[in-house]
């Protein structure tokens, strides 16, 4: 029900569904492409308590939501009919040249990705069995293994096929037909045969028959050309032949193409790409290694990282091994340290709450909840974080550390990196440059990261109005009791990854302007309000504890965003006794939502408040 309910938000947050071109997801957020960004309701979606964090990038509108991203992910298409939504670039507004590309790397690989790196850590698996003596690479358990790692890298291009297909606009399942006859194991015997010496033609043209098992580029612009005839034929057809006859001439067309121009072109081109990465890593791969470990996480924030992915890709089917990938390791671990360290230097219980979850998230290579809701924040630890994986990937570079399958960085890496002749020096760097950057991360956070912000880090539970010199006031919205915030019964609130504050019990059924300011976003189903003061505090008032589901009813806002409003002000009423009596925890949360942006958020009060009463000291 939650995840229904946050998908419903989403949709109405990035300007409804007539303003999405289309949608896709990856580990950890939401990508979409709108049409008009500026409909979006950033602030809104920012302050939802199942969001993270928006972002946007690389052609991309990102709503990050966590682990539970494939949930929401399959309720937002269901419920809004999006699987299948239709791409309408004639109305999507106008992209940079490498915003379009991160766009299309993404929505080529986010689809399988995740059964990539599933695949790419069995084959480690494998290696590392190989290696201690546990099984025979002749034996029939490792066979079937071993194909069950490698099947998908050996048949990439029919994935390929679909998913170019479907981003290029095109029937994806004739682009999958076009590569599965790139992989066709006829091809394999020609191939044979043009190496014994014999010459082939099709149609009179020579023709130079390649291995395309396990290539990249190849059917992606396969896949390109395909949709272009696709899209000039289709609408030329007759209507009641078009269904077979367009991909009819599609595949007529672009196979005997493939094989005598795109394919041999782009295979000519990937291998540029791959010996290019080779000569730049080896002019010192200490270097590119620091450069890698420093800037990952910063790709990662902006969703840029996506770039990478075909480099890896391209340089494992080229020479069946990558040593971009490995460097990335340690600024995944940097990051995991940086938290770790906060965990241990904290005794902030919400705070320690959010770093012990997110590290155990980051280990496995998912560091959107620790940067996000932990480093970024607090800045130096991410700062800690990136240094450390410099430090760690650069031990990496020198010692060459490879991995020979496919995956993201994570400690699995570990096993991903042991060669089947055994474990090596490169082996032991990979270990070496993970401590590196996980204790240099952690020790210099627990020293030092904590310390630009000490208030944030153990906050006073009361203090008097008396002590606070530069402070901006938050007054009580709602007359009723006091409670802290980690003692509200909703997890989001109570960690205080939304913000610091506190929340009220309310009396009456009405909320009044806290701060002078405006309206920056009043929720369409009237439970929850944003406001932006004249000093720079973002304050978020939430009616009670998933009253969302209310959609509505019970609520009268009286005010529009983009409102001006004084201390004082009526913003919203809400029916009480019918809440509660729909069985609603009416628990109403006062939170200052960029509290990071200061140095502190004092409770002011933790008993009974009227209207108009101090509530929240904002210390700057």
């Amino acid at each position: 029900m939650q995840y229904q309910e946050l998908a419903d938000d989403i949709v109405a947050g990035v300007g409804g569904k007539d303003n999405i071109i289309s949608v896709m997801h990856c580990a950890t957020r939401l990508r979409f492409k709108l049409k008009q960004s500026e409909k979006a309701q950033t602030a809104a979606l920012k302050n939802n308590p199942g969001v993270i964090m928006v972002v946007e990038s690389g052609g991309q509108y990102q709503v990050v939501i966590g682990n539970q991203v494939a949930d929401v992910y399959r309720e937002l298409t269901a419920r809004h009919a999006l699987d299948n939504q239709p791409q309408d670039a004639d109305n999507a507004a106008p992209q940079s040249l490498f915003a379009r590309f991160i766009d299309l790397v993404s929505g080529i690989f986010t689809p399988f990705i995740g059964v990539m790196i599933a695949t790419g850590i069995i084959k480690g698996l494998l290696a590392l069995a190989l290696v201690l003596g546990v099984m025979d690479a002749n034996s029939g358990s490792y066979k079937v293994l071993f194909v069950a790692s490698d099947g998908l890298f050996y048949f990439l291009p029919i994935l390929l096929g679909y998913s170019a297909g479907k981003k290029f606009g095109g029937n994806p399942f004739v682009s999958m037909a076009i590569a599965a006859a790139l992989v066709h194991p006829m091809i394999l015997e020609v191939l044979h045969q043009q190496q014994q010496g014999q010459s082939l033609t099709f149609l009179g043209i020579p023709l130079e028959v390649l291995n395309y098992s396990s290539s990249v580029i190849p059917i992606i612009f396969a896949a390109w050309v395909s949709s272009l005839i696709e899209r000039w034929l289709h609408p030329r057809s007759p209507v009641a032949v078009r269904n077979f006859t367009t991909p009819l001439f599609c595949l007529l067309i672009t196979v005997p193409l493939t094989f005598l121009a795109i394919g041999p072109a782009a295979t000519w081109l990937s291998r540029l790409l791959a010996e290019g990465y080779l000569w730049i890593y080896s002019l010192s791969p200490m270097v590119a290694g620091a450069v890698m470990g420093a800037i990952w996480q910063i790709c990662v924030i902006f969703g840029l990282h996506w770039g990478l992915v075909p480099i890896m890709l391209n340089n494992l089917a080229n020479f069946g091994h990558d040593t971009l990938l490995p460097l990335l390791m340690p600024a995944v671990l940097g990051q995991a340290g940086a938290t770790l360290g906060i965990f241990l230097r904290t005794r902030e219980a919400k705070l320690k709450a959010m770093a012990g979850s997110a590290f155990t998230a980051s280990i496995f290579g998912i560091t959107e909840p620790a940067v996000y809701g932990v480093t970024l924040p607090r800045r130096r630890p991410f700062i800690f974080g990136c240094i450390g994986g410099a430090l760690g990937a650069s031990i990496l570079g020198f010692w060459h550390t490879t991995i020979y399958s496919f995956g993201f960085p994570s400690i699995f890496t570990f096993i991903q990196v042991v060669p089947n002749s055994g474990i090596d020096a490169s082996v032991l760097a990979a270990f070496a440059g993970a401590a590196v950057a996980l204790l240099f991360a952690c020790v210099t956070t627990y020293l030092f990261g904590l310390t630009a912000t000490p208030a944030a880090a153990e906050p006073m539970p009361v203090a008097p109005a008396a002590t606070l010199t530069r402070r901006e006031s938050v007054v009580s919205p709602i007359t009723g009791d006091v409670i802290a915030l980690d003692q509200v019964n909703d997890a989001t609130f109570a960690s205080g990854l939304l913000g610091k504050g506190a929340a009220i019990i309310p009396q009456h059924g009405r909320v009044v302007s806290p701060v002078n300011g405006v309206v920056s976003s009043m929720f369409r189903t009237g439970h929850a309000i944003g406001l932006t003061s004249e000093q720079g505090a973002e304050v978020l008032i939430h009616v009670g504890l998933d009253t969302v589901k209310l959609d509505g009813q019970f609520f009268q806002p009286k005010v529009h965003n983009d409102q001006v409003v004084k201390v004082g002000d009526v913003l919203l009423e809400f029916d009480l006794a019918a809440i509660k009596a729909a069985g609603y925890d009416l628990t109403t949360p006062v939170l200052v939502s960029n509290s990071d942006d200061f140095v502190d958020v004092l409770t002011l009060s933790r008993s009974a408040v009227s209207e108009g009463a101090p509530l929240l000291a904002v210390l700057k």
